[in-house]
């Protein structure tokens, strides 16, 4: 059993030689070599702007990095130094305190011109630290600088103000290492 199809009323059928072809497909323009080569280049200058800015940002934290690790080697360096020096400061009192009561005749007093002599060498040393003496005598009393164990009437200093100094106090720079203690007048 054959079967024959027969066309619709409205069609046509179709010509001799004709055959049936899909709709053709809009045809795409092919792309221009120039805008191809420049939209590369697009993208190349903005992958090297991306790697410039990656490559500034890790130079500049490097050199933030020096920075602070020299900073941290100098106050590492201080911190080490204070520490010495500061449990070298009983010893320069105790220069200080024998010195007030050194003789100053006979053979003991050339031993004492010797104690004098080590005694202006232990200062120099401080003083090449950078660590130098609180002035404090006559001096309004300051309680970041001094320290008062003594509180006395008189009338040769104004009141709140420093009479003697009882142990010499020290700074490295602004940062107090060990207070002066003093006597303050009432």
């Amino acid at each position: 059993m054959e079967t024959t199809v027969t066309p619709a009323a409205d069609e046509q059928p179709p010509a001799p030689g004709d055959t049936e072809q899909p709709p053709a497909a809009e045809a795409l323009p092919s792309p221009d070599p120039l805008s191809q080569l420049q939209s590369q280049l697009d993208a190349a200058n903005a992958k090297a702007a991306e790697y410039l800015d990656g490559w500034q940002r890790a130079r500049a934290d490097f050199a933030n990095y020096k920075k602070r690790v020299e900073r941290e080697q100098v106050d590492a360096y201080q911190n080490a130094a204070v520490a010495v020096l500061t449990r070298m400061l009983p010893v320069l009192d105790d220069l200080d305190l024998t010195l007030r009561n050194a003789p100053t005749a006979g053979e003991a007093a050339q031993w004492a011109v010797g104690v004098t002599l080590v005694r202006r060498k232990f200062v120099a040393l401080l003083e090449n630290e950078n660590i130098k003496p609180i002035e404090a005598e006559g001096r309004p009393f300051d309680p970041n600088f001094h320290e008062a164990v003594v509180h006395e009437e008189t009338t040769d200093h104004a009141a709140g103000h420093v009479v003697e100094v009882l142990r010499q106090g020290y700074k490295l720079g602004d940062r107090v290492l060990r207070p002066a203690l003093v006597k303050v007048a009432k």
